[in-house]
């Protein structure tokens, strides 16, 4: 009987799953490996949140392997020793993972392809739809603009969508850990695991999708992007699912799928940008330790709509996407913060941090990424007007304004008697766009 490894990291799901897919057909039996790994937590991303919704993903997909007859191998220690140890262990052929983009991910790869040899076989398309660095410009590595790559995405040719296995066997006697329990810093985090990441994107309104995701008030989005993130969900087979459909919404769902692609082919030719600025714009950021950052983080600004993005993402482990832009704005561009400071605190708590796409969307606000405009400002009371005309998401998220009608809500400072227990503006309104003005570099 030969054996396959399938070396799992954040693609946790049996729909779908080149790797699962590659070490079925290369051997009569396959061993589904997560590797707990300590360099990990060595790096920052084994946050409460996310260790909290991995233990969901890691107990679901085991349910779910269980019936096809294997189950899932859990073992503690450095992904490719571990890994090593294993092989060794049942004797295997060959050993199945996905590419990734981030630099530990290069160096995991690094370290099997040192230990494994020829077993290895890395797989592309797992975690994204176009392979990074297989769309690019000519004469260059990566594209920097997000248009000309959507163009050229959209033409690229997709691999074959793979149905899930009807039967996985996995060899008896392998020891392994029990899957890890782990609390939460938020306490509404979603649960984790494909079984309810496939029951969200079959009961998502996608017709609607254009009308209402930029809708602070509706809550209209798909709120798929942890298990994306985690890879319970494949992103080429919602491509596919959403293509098929052909409708405006589903058009538009599609192209914000591109830009987490566009992300990690930035992330996958530039890893640095993870860290440094992807364009140096020469700017002096003022301090971290003060109280405007310590209001940030906590939802007290004053700014209503500001405040309800950081109060949802600590209680939720989540934020809705434009929230997050506004917010990110406020530290970059409105209190002059490091954009650093804000990705830490947002990865820190983010079930779907995903390090492409936080720190690259990060870099886009800060005016140090990709974007063409990089003095672009998010004025937090229009962006308030615009994105949450009669307040609701204000109401939700910050109970000291929820008697506030229509909105008036943004503006509390205005009020006769402004609402007992919410904090005076951290700056000046009448004196905000003279703050805008000099962040654009207007003066």
């Amino acid at each position: 009987m030969t054996v396959a490894i399938a070396l799992l990291t954040q693609d946790l799901r049996l729909h779908d799953n080149p790797v699962l897919h590659a070490a079925a057909a290369a051997a009569d039996e396959v061993v589904p490996l997560f590797v707990l790994d300590p360099d990990v937590s060595a790096v920052g991303f084994a946050a409460p949140n996310r260790a909290a919704f991995l233990a969901d993903c890691l107990a679901d997909l085991d349910a779910s392997l269980r019936p096809l007859g294997g189950r899932l191998v859990l073992r503690r220690g450095r992904s490719a020793s571990a890994t090593a140890r294993l092989a060794a262990e049942v004797d295997a052929a060959s050993v199945h993972v996905a590419a990734g983009v981030s630099a530990f991910a290069h160096r995991r790869e690094q370290a099997l392809r040192e230990q494994l040899g020829d077993r290895l076989h890395v797989h592309d398309g797992s975690l994204t739809v176009a392979v990074p660095g297989a769309v690019t410009p000519a004469g260059k590595d990566h594209y920097a603009v997000f248009t000309p790559y959507f163009r050229a995405w959209s033409q690229a040719p997709r691999r074959t969508v793979h149905r899930a296995p009807r039967a996985l066997r996995t060899p008896e006697g392998i020891a392994g850990e029990p899957v890890p329990t782990a609390a939460p810093d938020s306490p509404a985090l979603p649960p984790g695991g494909e079984r309810t990441a496939r029951r969200l994107w079959q009961r998502y309104p996608l017709e609607r999708y254009a009308d209402l995701h930029d809708d602070l008030g509706a809550d209209g989005t798909s709120r798929l992007s942890p298990y994306l993130h985690f890879g319970c969900l494949s992103v080429g087979e919602l491509v596919a699912d959403a293509e098929r459909q052909g409708h405006e919404g589903a058009e538009a769902f599609v192209r914000q799928l591109a830009w987490r692609d566009f992300h990690h082919q930035v992330l996958a030719a530039r890893p640095e940008a993870a860290h440094r600025d992807y364009r140096d714009r020469g700017d002096r950021w003022l301090p971290e330790d003060d109280e405007e950052c310590e209001a940030w983080r906590t939802g007290r600004t004053g700014f209503p709509l500001v405040d309800a993005g950081m109060r949802q993402l600590a209680h939720e482990g989540w934020m809705h996407n434009r929230a997050r832009l506004v917010t990110a704005s406020f530290l970059a561009k409105t209190l002059y913060r490091d954009w650093r400071i804000g990705a830490r605190h947002f990865l820190r708590l983010l079930v779907d941090g995903d390090l492409a796409n936080n720190q690259l969307n990060w870099q886009w606000v800060a005016g140090t990424g990709t974007d063409t405009r990089p003095n672009r400002v998010l004025n937090p009371l229009s962006q308030a007007d615009r994105l949450d005309p009669d307040g609701a998401y204000v109401r939700r998220w910050v109970p000291e304004l929820a008697d506030v009608r229509g909105r008036a809500v943004h503006r509390p400072w205005r009020l006769d008697s402004p609402p007992a227990g919410y904090p005076a503006p951290v700056v000046d309104p009448d004196a905000l766009s003279t703050r805008l003005r000099s962040a654009r570099g207007l003066e």
